[in-house]
């Protein structure tokens, strides 16, 4: 009988994690197929392929992407023209006070996106006010015509001084620019950014056209090569990174809010698993096969950031709050300078480990769980692959071999290596942030994630390790539990006594009149959109700012300032409520809530029996029982040592460590005498 479901697709660098939701049941099940980097695309399309029968009917398809971000990570955009203001060329090349590392005598300033010879400058000035000072001298673009003619610029980002406030030169240079360049894809910042910063605006704009034809392509290839297998609608989504989706279209056009796509998905599923669970703070990280991605939940919600810093260069929009490293099943175990590195260079799918048996000659993470016994050569990815021990072990004994390890010792030494760079990933968006790890519970995700959950929360000192269901892909099953949602933004700059609440309330309600046309733009009914809004606040001197949620309905002047004054004090330990407070921006999120079953508990599949093999701990074998998560109910307690299988990841519990099974069939592990 066939069925409707609910889709998302995870692509990474090693696997393309796939999670389908019954739209009837609510449940959910899960697949990974290899990775196909030259085409994307042919992944999805296969995973989809996996999960679905013919017939089966495709009600809502979303996915997580890092074209973009690759793009940029490998400086393989598009060749970009910029445009600013005569006089101003160099705003962007020379690039703000913040020298980044400041104690470091190599520290090198990022190479900028766009280098000096390819700006241009036009005549014309906006004041900080919005009003013109100087009329635009459009004449002066022949000359952007001509060398873009020349040059075969694919993209011309505008970035002209206050166009937030006034955004007519900008419009006037896009009309004169299109009529003559058709074919060249033109990004304005007022329209990217509509945010003060000049230096910081001109380069979220470089990077949006950067990234547009790159994207746009990406997503033309997606939506040909799925034809037929697109949902009833022909609506496909793309998640962002906010924590929301929009459609492909909006995708096309804003493509700078795709560069998060990918990881953001796994924030957004311990929100979900935060609010079913009870528990209110988390770190989520998630070990795939390139990368280790980590995020924060404080209090049921993901940690955002209204500005983002990639490749020294800064962006602004709104994200979801991710430290990513190249930490994963695949990162390569490499000898340098007379010590073993791992990472952040990884095998991928393609030749990917050496146990893969696809050409791959490096040893890696996941050959060194394997050969410590915390793989199942025959049934890895439930059975699809078969590993090879033996070839692991050969390359990581080479890598050994000047250092007077055998393969276990070796792999031991991986493990341990990667281990402690990812101790100190999580160190960086808590400890250094003035966190306690102490105080949350660790969720552990991704393929290779499970494996080493354990270790991390020991150097953390963290009582409770939570694996989700289908952890493999809780990055594709988080997609399928978010929204649609749109960010909008104004710079008003004022001390927070002067202004009027209801200059404020009228400013919000233009944001509001945007965000409502563009989801109904979207498809999202009327009913079902809501706002939350929220303003950046500083004390007067200050640089930097902290956004502040403001309540529904009417504007409380007075609560606002004291949320700011408590805000301050929670995240720097003091405050200054006799000071003045400034008001920078105002910003607005506009959710439209997408129709979905209630997540139903995973259906009971038959269970492998138990079995048992030796399984490396602390530099010995020892005899471990090797446990199908199917066979586990409620109210079962197991104890480590003990191997946990499934489909898409792999959890140990080491000796001293319990597991059972908490709400919606996650699995809880506790250190004993930790609980």
């Amino acid at each position: 009988m066939s069925k409707n479901y609910r889709v998302s697709a995870d692509i990474g660098g090693t696997f393309t994690d796939i999670v389908y939701q019954d739209v009837e049941t609510g449940r959910c099940g899960a697949a990974k197929v290899l990775s196909t980097p030259d085409n994307p695309a042919l992944a999805v399309l296969q995973g989809i392929d996996t999960v679905l029968n013919d017939g089966d009917g495709l009600t809502f398809f979303v996915h997580g992407t890092t074209v973009g971000l690759n793009a940029l990570l490998t400086r393989r955009g598009s060749k970009v023209a910029l445009v600013t203001n005569e006089n101003f060329r160099d705003i962007y090349t020379i690039q703000g006070n913040d020298r980044g590392e400041i104690f470091s005598i190599r520290w090198n300033k990022p190479a900028p996106l766009v280098p000096l010879e390819h700006t241009y400058t036009v005549g014309g000035r906006i004041a900080a006010s919005g009003e013109e000072l100087e009329p635009l001298r459009t004449s002066d673009l022949d000359a952007v015509v001509d060398a873009c003619k020349a040059e075969k610029y694919e993209a011309i980002a505008v970035s002209l001084l206050f166009s937030f406030n006034n955004s007519a030169h900008e419009i006037a240079v896009r009309d004169y620019l299109q009529e003559r360049l058709p074919d060249v894809q033109i990004v304005l910042s007022h329209q990217v950014s509509p945010e003060w910063r000049e230096f910081e605006r001109t380069s979220t704009t470089v990077t949006d056209a950067y990234l547009a034809p790159v994207v746009r392509k990406y997503i033309r290839t997606l939506l040909d090569e799925m034809g037929v297998k697109l949902p009833d609608d022909g609506t496909l989504h793309v998640m962002e990174s906010n924590g929301g989706v929009m459609t492909a279209a909006t995708a096309s056009e804003t493509p700078l809010q795709t560069l998060l796509s990918g990881p953001v998905g796994g924030a957004i599923g311990g929100k979900a698993l935060s609010a079913l669970t009870g528990r209110g703070n988390l770190i989520c990280v998630d070990m795939g096969g390139t990368s280790f991605d980590a995020s924060l939940v404080i209090d049921g919600l993901p940690s955002a950031s209204n500005e983002a810093m990639l490749e020294g260069l800064p962006i602004q929009m709104s994200v979801v709050d991710i430290h990513v490293i190249g930490a994963g099943g695949g990162s390569v175990a490499w000898k340098e300078a007379g010590a073993v590195r791992v990472g952040p260079q990884s095998a991928g799918s393609t030749p990917g480990p050496v146990c893969y048996g696809r050409g791959g000659t490096e040893p890696t993470v996941s050959d060194a769980n394997l050969v410590l016994g915390r793989l199942d050569g025959a049934n890895f990815s439930g059975g699809d692959m078969a590993l090879d021990r033996d070839a692991a072990a050969a390359a990581l004994a080479k890598l050994g071999q000047d250092f007077g390890m055998d393969a276990e010792q070796m792999a031991h030494g991986v493990i341990d290596i990667v281990n402690a760079k990812m101790a100190d990933a999580i160190r960086t968006i808590t400890i250094q942030r003035g966190i306690d790890p102490r105080e949350f519970s660790l969720v552990a995700f991704g393929g290779a994630g499970p494996a080493q959950a354990a270790a991390l929360a020991e150097e953390l000192e963290i009582s409770e390790v939570v694996i989700p269901v289908h952890p493999g892909a809780f990055s594709a099953w988080g997609m399928l539990q978010t929204d649609v949602r749109h960010d909008f933004k104004e710079t008003h700059y004022n001390f927070w006594d002067l202004v009027d609440v209801g200059d404020l309330e009228t400013a919000f309600a233009r944001l509001q009149d945007k965000g409502r046309d563009f989801l109904v733009e979207e498809g999202i009914e009327k009913g079902r959109i809501s706002y939350e809004r929220a303003i950046d606040f500083r004390y007067h001197g200050q640089e930097y700012v902290l956004t502040i949620q403001l309540d529904d309905g009417p504007i409380d002047m007075d609560k606002i300032r004291a949320d700011f004054d408590a805000a301050y004090e929670r995240q720097y330990g003091h405050n200054s409520p006799e000071n003045r407070v400034e008001m920078a921006n105002i910003r607005l999120a506009a959710l439209g809530q997408l129709e979905r079953p209630e997540n139903a508990p995973p259906a009971r599949e038959t269970a492998r029996p138990v079995r048992e093999r030796d399984v490396w701990f602390a530099g010995s074998a020892r005899p471990t029982a090797i446990i199908d998560r199917n066979s586990i109910g409620e109210g079962d307690r197991i104890s480590g040592p003990a191997i946990i299988e499934e489909v898409t990841s792999t959890t140990l519990l080491p000796p001293g460590w319990t597991a059972q099974l908490i709400e919606g069939g996650h699995m809880s592990l506790v250190k004993e005498g930790k609980a």
